[in-house]
C-alpha cells in the first residue's frame, strides 16, 4: 500500500489496509478531501493478476455505474448555464424521444431514473451498445414502461443516453467531449468516458464476482434470471455483451457510455466531487452556483421497491443519496445525510456532502455483490465520518451525535 493520509485520518489508512487484508480486495484506491484538501490518498494491491503488475499511482480502472454522476454533473453544469432547467420538457431538447406516451417527460426525470425507459424491450444488434446513434434512435421509439414520472425504475444503462443526449444536443459536443472541456480538464483530474488509446496501458481489467452456490439471492438477481422479460432480466441479458465481457475490453473503453463505461482512479473521482462539497467551485473553476447545487443535493425520487433494482432507494437528480439497508440485509450505501454521489456496480464510490465538505472516492478491481457498496467501500466511508469525530449513523445517513 503506498499513498499518504494526515493526521486525523489514519482510520481511513487502517480500513483500507483491512480491505486487503481481510475483505478480499485485491487492486484499489481511495482519495479523501475535507474543505478541500487532501486528507487521505491511498493506492495499492495488484492492477493486473495476469501479469502481475501492480497497482500505481496512476492506475485507473472502470467505475461502472460511477460514472454516472459524472455524467449528471455535465448536465447540471448546463443548467447552470441556463441552456435548459429540470422542468424543461424534453420534447423541446430531444423532439424524438418526448413523443407519443413519452410527450410529459421532463429534464428531471431523465435525471432522477422516473422517465420510463430503464431498459430496452427486443434485443440490441451487435456492438449497438457502442453505437451512440443506433442507441439514442431505440430509446426515442421505445414504449415507456410507465407514464413518466409515476415511478420509479434504475436506468442502469439507458441513463447514458437519455441524460448523456440531452447534454450533447444542448452543447453542441458529444457526452466525452463536454466532460472533457468543461469539467474534467479544467479540475486537472485523470477521468474519461471515451478513454483515448495512449490511456489504455494504465487501465486495470476488472475481475468479476463470481454467484457461488449457496450465496445470498438478491431480489434484483432472482428476478432477473428467472422471470425471462422483466426489468432486471432485460438490464441483465440485454446489454449487448458489455455487462458480461465489454467492460475489459478497448472498444467498451473507447465508448462514450455515460451510464457505465467511465474510467478514472479514486483520486479522479475525489476531486471531481470537491468543487460541489466547497460551494460549487475549487481553485478558480466555478461550475455551479448556490441554487443548483442544492438541487443537486435534494432528493426527488424515493421507492419502496425500485423496478430494476428491487430495493428501496432515493435519489437526487442525477446523484444517488445515502440508502441505510442493513435491517434488509441487502447492500446499499451510507453517507452523510446531506451527501450527493453514486456507486458502481461491485462497489465503486464518489460523493460530495456539501454540510461537511468532504468528497471521496474509491475504486477496485474485485467487484462484490450486487449493484452497490459492498463492506469494502463502506468501510472506509465510514472511517472518514468516525475521523471527523461526533458523527453517527442516524435516519439513515451519517449525522453529527444527538
Amino acid at each position: 500500500m503506498k499513498g499518504q493520509v494526515s493526521s486525523g485520518f489514519e482510520a481511513v489508512e487502517k480500513a483500507f489496509r483491512e480491505n486487503f487484508e481481510s475483505r478480499g480486495e485485491i487492486g484499489a484506491s481511495c482519495c479523501v478531501t475535507v474543505d478541500g484538501e487532501v486528507v487521505a490518498d491511498l493506492w495499492g494491491g495488484v492492477a493486473d493478476q495476469k501479469t502481475g503488475r501492480d497497482w500505481d499511482e496512476d492506475t485507473v480502472s472502470i467505475v461502472f455505474s460511477a460514472t454516472k454522476g459524472a455524467t449528471a454533473i455535465c448536465a447540471h453544469h448546463l443548467i447552470e448555464k441556463g441552456a435548459f432547467s429540470l422542468a424543461t420538457p424534453v420534447s423541446e431538447i430531444w423532439p424524438e424521444f418526448g413523443r407519443g406516451a413519452k410527450a410529459s417527460a421532463t429534464v428531471r426525470m431523465m435525471l432522477d431514473h422516473t422517465v420510463g425507459v430503464p431498459v430496452i424491450r427486443e434485443k440490441l444488434k451487435s456492438g449497438g451498445i457502442y453505437d451512440w446513434d443506433y442507441m439514442c434512435q431505440r430509446l426515442a421509439d421505445e414504449e415507456p414502461f410507465w407514464q413518466p414520472g409515476e415511478r420509479g425504475g434504475y436506468h442502469g444503462l439507458t441513463f447514458g443516453w437519455t441524460v448523456g443526449e440531452l447534454v450533447r444536443r444542448a452543447s453542441g459536443k458529444s457526452l466525452g467531449a463536454y466532460f472533457r472541456d468543461e469539467i474534467a480538464g479544467p479540475l486537472g483530474i485523470d477521468f474519461w468516458i471515451g478513454l483515448p488509446e495512449e490511456i489504455e496501458p494504465r487501465v486495470a481489467p476488472m475481475i468479476f464476482r463470481r454467484h457461488q452456490p449457496g450465496d445470498p439471492q438478491p431480489l434484483f438477481l432472482e428476478v432477473g434470471m428467472n422471470q425471462p422479460g422483466s426489468i432486471p432480466h432485460l438490464f441483465l441479458f440485454n446489454s449487448g455483451g458489455f455487462l458480461a465481457h465489454g467492460c475489459n475490453t478497448r472498444e467498451g473503453h473507447a465508448a462514450e457510455l455515460g451510464g457505465a463505461g467511465g474510467i478514472t482512479n479514486g483520486r479522479g473521482l475525489a476531486l471531481m466531487y470537491r468543487p460541489f462539497a466547497n460551494g460549487g467551485a475549487w481553485n478558480g473553476v466555478e461550475l455551479v452556483g448556490a441554487d443548483t447545487l442544492a438541487t443537486m443535493s435534494e432528493v426527488s425520487a424515493a421507492s419502496n421497491r425500485d423496478a430494476t433494482l428491487q430495493i428501496p432507494v432515493r435519489f437526487g437528480p442525477g446523484f444517488m443519496k445515502s440508502m441505510d439497508h442493513r435491517a434488509l440485509n441487502v447492500e446499499g450505501a451510507i453517507m452523510g445525510a446531506e451527501a450527493f454521489g453514486h456507486v458502481g456496480a461491485g462497489g465503486s464510490l464518489g460523493f460530495a456532502d456539501p454540510a461537511n465538505r468532504i468528497s471521496f472516492g474509491y475504486t477496485m478491481n474485485r467487484m462484490g455483490d450486487g449493484l452497490l457498496l459492498n463492506d469494502r467501500g463502506q468501510a472506509l466511508v465510514d472511517a472518514v465520518y468516525k475521523s471527523l469525530g461526533g458523527m453517527e449513523i442516524r435516519g439513515g445517513g451519517w449525522r453529527p451525535a444527538a
